[in-house]
């Protein structure tokens, strides 16, 4: 886990892999160290960079997108 500041952290890619299929918004937020508020703005607006999934009034990240998106910019 890498640590931003006291109060903020992001997952490394490879606890990334190791997380379930889908995850809430505010654990895909970390993973590319935004906030939960502004990953809610950037999938109203269609912008967020991984697959999200709206199941009833909730809202799913599709893990793997997140992998690949970060891969991506590891790259």
């Amino acid at each position: 886990m890498t640590r931003q500041n006291k109060d903020t952290w992001r997952p490394t890619l490879a606890e990334v892999r190791r997380w379930p299929a889908t995850v809430n918004v505010a654990k895909a937020a970390s993973a590319f160290g935004i906030s939960r508020s502004h990953a809610y703005e950037l999938i109203t607006t269609g912008d967020f960079p991984a697959k999200v999934i709206k199941l009833r009034s909730t809202y799913r990240v599709i893990t793997e997108s997140i992998v690949r998106a970060l891969s991506d910019e590891a790259a």
